[in-house]
């Protein structure tokens, strides 16, 4: 007869407790880790806060360096313009943002006296561009402060920063990229993907006929066709019908000399 005895129930319950103290040692350990992270973080905070009081007028005033600090802030959590006109639990107004907090309202308000001046640009322009204008136009335009009062001291960056700062209003205002540029886009339209691949054509060739878009993309000319004239209702297109076959160009695409 054989002396192998069987698994116990013992056994089982020491594989049970085993397994106890393995999961109990696994969040310690997590805790532990989520603690020190979080303590690193409250120093970088601390560290951007100083930061920010003493660079403060620069800040303010240098568009290349508020840019670098934002994306500072962005690299540990910091969303400079969340929080804004926040009410609290009690329905009181909140504290602000944390460009409010840390350099007093004149940043806050900086943006979004900006993100106003980009509503207005976009939507004076739309008959020309069909509320499709590149971000760096919409800089130069607002810099030089034409038909919107008096210039702005500003970067790409800001310019972005301003729309997506009207995101929460639900304004129709997004930024898109066709080819290799950002377009802030102000009518609540999506660009199909033919749309977007003429409007990336034009951006590096400077302008298409249909001809064009029938050799190089093998499209058939009722494809070409209905593609330009959607772009054309929109206005996001302009045709030249001198040419011997017409041609159409994007004034988003055009250059920034005459602005």
């Amino acid at each position: 007869m054989s002396s192998r005895r069987g698994v116990g129930l013992s056994a089982f319950q020491n594989r049970s407790a085993l397994s106890t103290q393995y999961a109990s040692h696994g969040a310690s350990l997590r805790s532990n880790h989520t603690s020190s992270l979080q303590n690193q973080l409250s120093v970088f905070q601390s560290l951007l806060h100083n930061f920010a009081l003493q660079h403060g007028e620069t800040i303010k005033s240098d568009p290349t360096f508020r840019a670098e600090f934002a994306r500072m802030c962005n690299a540990i959590g910091v969303d400079p313009l969340a929080g804004s006109n926040v009410k609290g639990k009690s329905g009181g107004k909140g504290k602000g943002s944390w460009w409010t907090q840390t350099l007093g309202g004149d940043v806050n308000d900086f943006y979004f006296e900006l993100a106003v001046r980009v509503v207005e640009l976009c939507r004076a322009t739309r008959g020309e561009n069909g509320g499709l204008i590149a971000v760096e136009e919409c800089r130069e335009r607002v810099g030089k402060g034409r038909g919107i009062g008096g210039g702005m001291d500003i970067s790409d960056d800001d310019v972005l920063r301003a729309v997506r700062s009207l995101d929460p209003l639900g304004s129709g205002f997004s930024v898109v990229t066709v080819g290799s540029r950002q377009m802030i886009r102000s009518i609540p339209k999506e660009l199909n993907p033919d749309q977007s691949t003429v409007l990336e054509a034009i951006q590096v060739l400077g302008y298409v006929t249909c001809s064009m878009l029938e050799d190089n993309l093998g499209w058939s000319n009722a494809r070409s066709e209905t593609v330009i004239q959607d772009l054309l209702a929109d206005s996001l297109v302009w045709v030249d019908a001198q040419a011997p076959e017409k041609s159409y160009w994007s004034p988003a695409s055009m250059g920034l000399d005459d602005l």
